[in-house]
């Protein structure tokens, strides 16, 4: 007989699994991919567990009984055995379960069994062995993007062979300790404590070792050198880049061209260009890519600029945005006049309204969302090497500023991966460090290792040997901490969690200086005007959307809230089931409040602010994107790019009511709260409709409730929207950049930017 020693401090669905000591173990147990492991009783335990809190139940004792049973069970009828099947084990639980009349455990332990059954199947048929154990969605979205795959697109990696892949191609760069830190990366990443950028989970240890997703490129104010550029980029796309400019060297329209007595076309019809080049290479069949292009609100075309998407389905391969200052701002606040420069001769050659240029800004993105404002002066603010050149352009998403010919190499850690304690959880610091540490190392070894498809970009990228560390999950952490994503509390978290990510990040980009040399252009850079001998990497941080990653964690994305807390999925038969947050299951199932049509309720509208059935605590702490005001939005970007070296790519989003003054509000309020950049998508704004969060569109103007001092409650109005069949197409178009999403299970991903969503 086998006994059974049991520690109990938590369980899995309370904190920690349960861990069951056995004296011996009888089997070896084949798993559903042909692997035989051996046989571990403390599973049974945990799933038992498992399903106990899926109904509300905390029973550890009971668990341990009825695994215990299990395990006697099958040592009785199967001791002759040396393999047994996992459905012979799960047979045998369910059987116990219904003989103990432990009816409600038994019904969701068969309905994990079912829910897992399914996506196994369905995993099948997406040709990929989960050999992590991650969530069907997760799965999904790294079959499409990461794994490598044979000539007729059929996956020949697993998962963990595609984490053991990327670890080996970088640890490379390690001169010693290799196998070390092999294992090391390959923990963090199998772990989803630490992803790395799409294009190094993707390219890294394959053939094509271009591992960066983002580039900027210097746009000169001639023919020749303009078609230079335009062939530089169209190679990074070609190698799955996208690319950043910034126009403003470009001569305005209609201006003498001295050579051919000729006038000028202007930036925008160049943006065409650089447009068709895109759509070109897409054509041709190569990864959709995007471009960012910013020009300076003192450029005599601005106000052409603002207005070039006036009809959306132009330039469907451009993001731009406004190259404001704070000089700019000021006098749109006062209403003064402002000059516009000719960038080829730097005479004025117009004065107009400051503030008739921003409101005009608002408009055209109240109306879908473009333009977007990066505020170059609080950008060069931070500019690690003065000395080398001004900050001019972003990457595609905005939070990465670059040098003309560098490229942005990014990853982000997985903060809800980092919680700890049973109860009232708290953030697990010193694992948080362990992390940072060894992101920081991973992302210098991929400027390392990276091949580089142009030899000026690899010369100016390990000059500075930039990276960008940032963060996701951060909604995720916060509703497990219970605390508002409105209140000071989330604030002050989102403080001290960026704090101290950035000294620790600091801390081990001088460690890896004094290890392996500082970046060449060290000398004359802020970092030895700080006292520092050593520096490893120009910046160290950036807070990315993770659209992507995030979905390949299973967590929120990048720094933003919810967008939705449950969508409809559809089943095996062609039925719609509601897919509810599963953090708020488990906190409407502590709290006692009856499902009876309650999780149908939420999967129409994806909030919970109207349903006064559930408890305001916890609606306090469930919020959605639609249900924050501008201010929880900006003030929470703000949190972050405190301590961020780079910037911060976030989407202000506004309700389908929101007036352009909202979006003026807005604005201002990122400039003056120190934010680099800002973007905003007012709800069913554009003609294609990415996301409708079922039958309902809340006005946030109306907010839920502010947990801020001295903010008074009101309640939230909320307004029938007519549905609109966003699943009837197979590609859409990302509310961040315009490029067209691509639809799996539920979920719309851009693969220009990474802008990723579940929707209804």
């Amino acid at each position: 007989m086998i006994g059974f020693d049991v520690d109990i401090d938590g369980c899995a669905g309370f904190e920690r699994s349960v861990i069951v000591v056995y004296e011996m173990a009888l089997w070896q147990v084949r798993k559903r991919s042909g692997e035989p492991e051996d046989f571990d009783p403390a599973k049974i335990t945990r799933s038992i567990v498992m399903a106990q809190s899926n109904v509300g139940v905390t029973d550890a004792e009971t668990a341990k009984r009825i695994a215990k049973m299990a395990v006697s069970d099958l040592s009785d009828r199967l001791a002759s055995e040396r393999v047994i099947g996992t459905d012979e084990i799960g047979d045998t639980v369910e059987r116990i379960l219904i003989d103990e009349s432990l009816y409600v455990i038994a019904r969701a332990y068969i309905i994990a069994r079912e829910r897992r059954r399914q996506e196994r199947k369905a995993e099948k048929q997406l040709g990929v062995v989960d050999d992590v154990g991650l969530p069907y969605n997760s799965v999904v979205v790294i079959r499409n993007k990461y794994l490598r795959k044979d000539d007729n697109g059929h996956p020949v990696e697993t998962p963990k062979q595609m984490f053991l892949r990327v670890a080996q191609a970088l640890a490379r760069a390690e001169s010693s300790r290799k196998g070390l830190y092999e294992k090391r990366f390959f923990d963090v990443m199998v772990s989803l404590r630490f992803l790395p950028g799409g294009r190094t989970l993707a390219n890294a240890g394959t053939v094509n070792n271009q591992l960066a997703n983002c580039f900027v490129l210097p746009m000169p104010d001639s023919v020749e050198g303009f078609f230079e550029v335009v062939k530089a980029s169209s190679i990074l796309k070609k190698n799955g880049g996208a690319v950043g400019f910034n126009f403003g060297k470009i001569r305005p329209k209609g201006d003498i061209v001295a050579r051919t007595s000729g006038r000028a076309c202007g930036p925008v019809a160049l943006m065409k260009i650089v447009n068709d080049a895109s759509d070109i290479l897409l054509q041709a069949g190569g990864r959709r890519s995007g471009n960012m292009v910013i020009l300076p609100v003192s450029h005599p075309d601005i106000l052409e600029f603002i207005t070039c998407k006036e009809d959306e389905t132009l330039l469907p391969h451009i993001n731009y945005s406004l190259g404001v200052t704070g000089k700019f701002m000021e006098a749109a606040a006062k209403d003064r006049s402002w000059n516009l420069i000719n960038p080829r001769n730097g005479e004025v050659v117009n004065t107009v309204s400051a503030r008739s240029i921003l409101e005009l800004a608002c408009s055209m993105a109240w109306r879908n969302g473009d333009p977007g404002l990066v505020f170059l002066d609080r950008i060069n603010v931070d500019n690690p090497t003065p000395q080398v050149g001004v900050l001019e352009a972003v990457n595609l998403c905005g939070e990465q500023p670059l040098l003309p010919w560098e490229a942005c190499n990014l990853g982000s850690i997985n903060l809800a991966a980092h919680l700890m304690g049973n109860g009232k959880r708290t953030v697990d610091w010193e694992r948080l460090s362990e992390s940072v540490r060894l992101g920081i190392r991973m992302l210098d070894d991929v400027v390392t290792v990276c091949g580089y498809p142009l030899r000026k970009i690899q010369e100016v990228v390990r000059s500075n040997r930039k990276i960008g560390l940032g963060v996701m999950g951060w909604a995720d952490v916060l509703v497990r901490l219970g605390i508002p994503y409105t209140s000071e509390e989330a604030l002050r978290l989102a403080h001290r969690t960026m704090k101290f990510i950035r000294e620790t990040a600091e801390d081990e980009s001088q460690r890896l200086g004094r290890e392996k040399g500082s970046f060449p252009n060290f000398r004359g850079s802020v970092w030895e005007k700080r006292g520092f001998k050593h520096f490893r990497n120009a910046t160290l941080l950036t807070i990315a959307p993770t659209g992507s990653i995030s979905m390949a964690a299973g967590v929120s994305y990048g720094i933003e809230p919810l967008f939705a807390l449950a969508f409809y999925k559809e089943a095996m038969g062609g039925v719609q089931l509601p897919e509810v947050n599963s953090d708020l299951m488990e906190a409407l199932r502590n709290a006692g409040v009856e499902e009876n049509g309650l999780l149908d309720e939420v999967a129409q509208t994806g909030t919970i602010q109207h349903l006064t059935k559930i408890p305001e605590r916890i609606r306090r702490v469930f919020v959605t994107a639609h249900d924050l005001s501008i201010r929880d939005h900006v003030f929470m970007q703000a949190a972050f790019q405190k301590y961020t070296d780079n910037a911060v790519s976030k989407t202000i989003n506004l309700p389908h009511t929101a007036r352009v003054e909202d979006v003026e509000a807005a604005f201002v309020l990122a400039w003056k709260t120190g934010c680099k950049g800002i973007t905003v998508y007012r709800d069913a704004s554009r003609k294609v409709q990415v996301l409708h969060v079922g039958k309902y569109s809340i006005d946030t103007r109306h907010k839920t409730q502010d947990t801020r001092q001295g903010k008074k409650d009101v309640p939230v109005q909320a307004k029938k929207l007519q549905a609109s069949k966003l699943l009837s197409s197979s590609s859409l178009e990302c509310p961040q950049c315009g490029a067209m999403m691509q639809m799996a299970e539920g979920c719309a991903t851009c693969p220009s930017c990474a802008f990723s969503v579940c929707s209804l």
